[in-house]
């Protein structure tokens, strides 16, 4: 049985505006929750014999620190400052999202322990274990770089850092809690309980998108072919030859124009037109 609960609803952002004259930059040495706390309440009912997940109605934000802390930066020296800090990866973050156990839980069955499991996500959302206290930690989980998909967890209050590139896009992601028999290692049958789903807005930076693509450029002395059509064709000794109706532009002081690129082989010429 299953007693898992989804909430679907539409996320309000609070925008804070303050003048100019109140803003300070700050070094900082934690990440920010970004957010009240969202916490999934975890329990266990001897009556069916599974963990039961109630989830918060709130959708998280992920939101990058250029938005949250316009004018703060995180130390270099930290674990997370790769992945988050603008001058970096840049990455839209929130750790909202926090494990919890029910005060009303039942205690676990002798010789058991929980663990959660990842079952599925967004491809670009990634997921790390998080401590602020030294040694200070951002350590990737629930498949994130590689790492294993499930992970023990001990019933204390767990806030992972979720994260994402900046953008419009909504995330999503499924866990389940279960129970493992310490003795053998192995899953307990019938303790899962079932696909619970997470969910997040994301918020851009504001910095432009920049694209890198793969072209052709084909060019020649600027005024001295204005009586010439480019062309192309399969083989240098084709019958017939297409002409290239893109428009030219400047390139280095040449005329020239940009082409996509073709894994097919092409040979291009200059005709003179009549």
């Amino acid at each position: 049985m299953q007693n898992s609960q989804f909430h679907f609803l539409s996320a309000t952002a609070a925008v804070m505006t303050f003048g100019l004259s109140m803003a300070s930059s700050a070094t900082l040495t934690t990440v920010p929750m970004q957010g009240a706390m969202a916490m999934p309440m975890v329990s266990y009912q001897s009556g069916d014999g599974a963990i039961h997940v109630m989830m918060p109605g709130e959708i998280p934000q992920l939101t990058p620190l250029m938005v949250s802390n316009p004018s703060d930066d995180f130390d270099a020296a930290d674990p997370w400052f790769d992945a988050l800090d603008p001058s970096r990866q840049g990455a839209s973050f929130s750790r909202r999202y926090g494990w919890v156990m029910d005060a009303m839980s039942e205690s676990l069955p002798a010789n058991t322990q929980m663990w959660i499991r990842k079952l599925s996500g967004s491809p670009e959302l990634k997921a790390y274990r998080y401590s602020s206290s030294a040694p200070k930690t951002l350590a990737p989980i629930f498949g994130t770089d590689g790492s294993t998909n499930a992970m023990f967890w001990n019933a204390m209050m767990f806030h992972p850092v979720f994260a994402a590139p900046p953008g419009t896009n909504s995330l999503s992601a499924s866990f389940e809690v279960y129970l493992v028999n310490k003795s053998t290692g192995k899953e307990v049958p019938g303790s899962s309980s079932g696909a619970v789903g997470f969910l997040w807005s994301n918020v851009p930076d504001g910095r432009p998108a920049l694209s890198l693509a793969r072209k052709i450029v084909i060019g020649w002395p600027s005024g001295t072919a204005t009586n010439w059509v480019l062309e192309t064709a399969g083989s240098s000794d084709a019958a017939q030859w297409t002409a290239i109706t893109t428009p030219p532009t400047t390139v280095d002081g040449q005329s020239a124009v940009i082409l996509d690129s073709n894994p097919a082989q092409k040979y291009f010429r200059m005709r003179r037109q009549p």
